[in-house]
């Protein structure tokens, strides 16, 4: 997807800045928080992986829905309602009285986070250029560094660990009011590449002038031809184990930090928030770097970089060592995220790339679930000291992958066209985007 000419508009921006803030304090607040919360509910720590689970289950189906149906919907809609719905989910996190309670606020929580996730980031892929993708993205890396801080914060005034997900509720509450308010301007800026059927008809900066040869007829992209495409499953799987590395590291650093290399609780919960202050700070910086480089040497440097700090906190040794190798990782993948969403295009093809980055943030859920909730279980039975050789394996797997598929063609082949009758917006507005239907 070639990377837009236009400046976006600047409200959305920093509405879509604040909204991956929002996203990112949930995650935070589980790491610091699960101790007391297992506590509390006298559960075990592998419990964790039903509160987990479920946020998956709901993630995963709300972001593949929202690639499929964005075009029916409109993003502002989309991103209104499903920051309210996890405003309501966080709210039930603050009152539950039993885990079970809880899973389900985590079931609801996924369904709201997985849509606003794939509506903002198939949203960006055709309005933001890398700087801003990477930017963006570290958005939400601010969100989960400023998460752990909120919830030691609250244990440390003495207060419940509900205070924690009070605060971050009553937050979504005002972001959700925001998006109801500019639901239309979300709906006139739809940008090129969007993939909606707004854009089909909509005019812009970064539209392209209409030609002399007439207007282009739509085409329409059958949902098996997405899915036969190579490069979406393996896309797919990169995010699976991208976010596998970066969930696993911040939910479990807590504990190795406190129980495996015996920090105190309060140094602790600031070393996790660096680690996640790490990945902010490096998409802030590489957003800029990767315009300059180009997005294929930046993925290549930061995938190895995550190797080498996964291998420094494998390595037995003081706090010290495992903090900078945490602080690695998360400066090391701080890009890869937010490039593997912009290239999606260069690798799936335009008509294909909404389906594409659905399927792949609904995948991200995945691994953000399932693998850390498996760790927890190795953790439990095993050591906390785990935790190191399983981020290594998974790094060095990654690795693997995305240069595997560097090697395939970068764009998948191209799908059938069933030319339509242009429509009313066609006839007045210049070439026309291909749209996917629901098929």
């Amino acid at each position: 997807m070639s990377t837009p000419s236009a400046r976006p508009r600047a409200s959305l921006l920093l509405l879509a800045y604040l909204a991956f803030v929002s996203l990112g304090l949930p995650d935070g607040l589980l790491g610091v928080g699960w101790p007391s919360i297992r506590g509390d509910f006298g559960v075990p720590t592998e419990a964790v992986g039903w509160v987990l689970t479920a946020g998956t289950l709901g993630y995963l189906t709300s972001s593949v829905l929202a690639g499929f149906t964005l075009a029916r919907i409109g993003v502002g809609a989309l991103l209104a309602g499903s920051t309210a719905l996890a405003s309501l989910a966080l709210t039930g996190y603050s009152v539950s009285p039993v885990l079970a309670v809880l899973v389900g606020c985590a079931l609801v929580l996924g369904l709201g986070s997985g849509a606003v996730d794939s509506g903002l980031n198939a949203y960006a892929a055709g309005a933001f250029g890398p700087r801003h993708m990477n930017w963006l993205h570290a958005f939400f890396g601010l969100g989960v560094a400023i998460g752990p801080l909120i919830m030691t914060g609250v244990l440390s005034s003495g207060l419940a660990w509900r205070w924690g997900y009070g605060i971050v509720a009553a937050a979504q509450l005002v972001l959700a009011a925001a998006f109801v308010l500019t639901v239309r301007a979300w709906h006139r800026d739809v940008p090129a590449g969007a993939g909606t059927d707004a854009a089909a008809g909509a005019t812009g900066q970064d539209e392209p002038a209409a030609t002399d040869a007439g207007p282009a007829p739509i085409v329409r992209v059958p949902v098996r031809d997405t899915l036969r495409l190579p490069a979406v499953w393996s896309g797919t799987l990169a995010f699976v184990l991208y976010v596998a590395i970066e969930v696993s590291a911040g939910l479990w650093a807590f504990l190795l930090l406190t129980e495996g290399r015996g920090l105190g609780a309060a140094l602790a919960g600031g070393c996790v928030s660096a680690y996640w202050g790490s990945l902010f700070v490096g998409r802030v910086v590489q957003g800029l770097v990767a315009e300059r480089l180009g997005a294929g040497l930046v993925l290549r440097v930061s995938l190895a970089g995550m190797a080498v700090g996964a291998a420094l906190v494998a390595v037995p040794g003081p706090a010290a060592l495992a903090v900078l190798g945490l602080v690695v990782v998360g400066f090391a993948a701080a890009p890869v995220f937010p490039l593997l969403t912009l290239t999606t295009a260069e690798r799936v093809g335009a008509a294909h790339a909404d389906r594409a980055i659905g399927l792949q943030i609904g995948a991200a859920g995945t691994g953000a679930a399932l693998v850390p909730a498996g760790l927890g279980v190795l953790i439990g039975n095993m050591s906390v000291e785990v935790l190191g050789s399983a981020l290594l394996v998974l790094a060095l797997a990654l690795v693997a992958l995305y240069e595997w598929g560097a090697r395939r063609p970068r764009v998948g082949p191209p799908a059938p066209a069933v030319p339509a009758q242009p429509t009313v917006e066609a006839q007045t507005s210049g070439p026309v985007r291909p749209v996917v239907d629901g098929r």
